[in-house]
């Protein structure tokens, strides 16, 4: 068996998790990418991985097994060399199945939206009910400060994305992580990059259900009739439900304000429990459900779960507050589809003795890129005060479409210092800048503190 492995595309947080795994069991781990940049080069190179900026076949050793991440296609150079010279391959989802979850008690989170936050919530409950698990989470849960480690006890917390495992295998990577239990927290159209309608994603998500076994967990929210329509295609695991919501489930949460600050649960059986947590927004309730069920499906009571909720810290780039200068606090947050965007601001907006919430929106993912969710964009932000949007060259269409259907003041910038201008330019003490991209978005958010540190001058 190898116990070398050269990971291409190693910087990503699947990638990097999975390197940190490896490196933990024990192999020798080198691997190369792009963009070689911190957060996720710190890791490594405190890891002792070593990193190749770039695909040169040079880099390529011929003594590892070579994982190739699912950025990586025909026409990389790394991968032409990969296959001419007949190394051995596999992808990144395929070895960790087979070196790391094959005799683990996987707890998977799937869904549109929900997954990073959610696994990071289960992670957190099982580590506080002294239980050590495992985890490989798609951003970096506070609580650990590291988004993979390989964990000490049986059980093992993955996010569980849908997106193509790798250029030679076009199913989702979720469908090899055989879990035993699974969370499905939504389901919508994403990733059309990959996916041509919401069909075809429901079609990956019941080959994931397949795979759960009868003596299994199925957690999934009631009154979402594209995961109901994927049930009906076959289901052999019992299945407890959600509601984050007044829907009628088997673990269903009560808000206890508008901004999901308190909220009661209440779990199987009629056990009402209060939770006043440091989180916010009807979302991450739901997030949080899923979490409490699953957990409980290993033995953490929803006593236990409700009490950790508590000292849960969140999770890099998930409403993540960056600083403060002179009042104005800028948030960043990952949201990168209508419905991610629309439940953040709301969430902001929910919050009690707010000024106004300054939503700063780079639409950036392959779905945006295409244009697909061009119509519910405008509509996505009615909770902010006032829309900055950013217009990337490659974004392939114009936002002033999304500007004319704005009920909200709204205004498009091409150039970033000129975006980061007009924020300025706006914002006074007691608002919330919320900057929502699913990429660097040119370090925006330390430019913009900077910025409004140079006003107070």
């Amino acid at each position: 068996m190898h116990q070398r492995l050269h990971i291409l595309g190693i910087c990503g947080t699947f990638m990097g998790g999975l390197a940190l795994i490896a490196r933990e069991l024990g192999w020798e781990v080198s691997g190369c990418d792009a963009n070689v940049y911190p957060p996720m080069s710190d890791q490594l190179a405190a890891a002792g991985i070593a990193l190749h900026e770039g695909f040169d076949p040079e880099h390529l050793p011929e003594d590892a097994l070579i994982v190739v991440g699912n950025a990586l296609s025909r026409g990389n150079p790394a991968v032409e060399a990969v296959l001419s010279r007949g190394l051995p391959y596999q992808s990144g989802p395929q070895w960790l199945a087979e070196a790391v979850l094959a005799d683990r008690w996987v707890l998977a989170i799937s869904g549109t939206h929900g997954k990073t936050t959610a696994s990071s919530m289960l992670a957190w409950l099982l580590e506080d009910a002294g239980l050590s698990p495992g985890f490989l989470i798609g951003g970096v849960p506070l609580n650990f400060g590291v988004s993979a480690r390989l964990g000490g006890g049986s059980f093992f917390v993955i996010e569980a994305d849908e997106y193509d495992t790798a250029f030679f295998d076009k199913r989702a990577k979720f469908v090899h992580y055989r879990p035993r239990t699974l969370v499905v927290n939504n389901l919508e159209f994403d990733h059309a990059d990959i996916y041509p309608d919401l069909a075809a994603i429901q079609r990956q998500f019941h080959h994931l259900i397949r795979c759960v076994p009868g003596n299994g967990r199925l957690f999934t929210p009631v009154g979402v009739p594209a995961v109901e329509q994927m049930l009906e295609l076959g289901c052999w695991t019992p299945r407890e439900t959600l509601s984050a919501d007044s829907g009628d489930a088997d673990w269903q949460a009560t808000l206890a304000d508008v901004g999901g600050t308190s909220w009661q649960l209440k779990a199987p059986g009629g056990e009402s429990l209060t939770v006043n947590w440091g989180q916010r927004g009807a979302h991450n309730v739901a997030n949080a459900l899923g979490a409490c069920g699953a957990a409980r499906h290993v033995g953490v009571t929803p006593a236990h779960s409700a009490d950790a909720l508590t000292r849960f810290l969140g999770v890099r780039r998930r409403l993540e507050l960056r600083g403060e200068v002179a009042g104005v606090r800028v948030y960043d947050d990952f949201a990168h589809h209508p419905t991610a965007i629309a439940s953040t601001l709301g969430a902001m907006r929910g919050a009690t003795g707010r000024g106004r919430v300054l939503a700063v929106i780079e639409p950036r993912s392959n779905t945006m890129r295409m244009g697909e969710h061009r119509s519910a964009l405008a509509p996505s932000t009615a909770d902010a005060d006032a829309v900055f949007w950013y217009q990337p060259k490659a974004l392939g269409w114009s936002l002033d479409d999304v500007l004319d259907a704005s009920t909200v003041p709204a205004t498009i910038s091409e150039d970033i210092d000129e975006l980061i201008a007009a924020v300025v330019d706006e914002a006074v003490a007691g608002d919330d800048v919320v900057v929502m991209s699913n990429g660097a978005f040119g370090g925006i958010h330390e430019r913009l503190l900077s910025a409004l540190a140079l006003v107070q001058q």
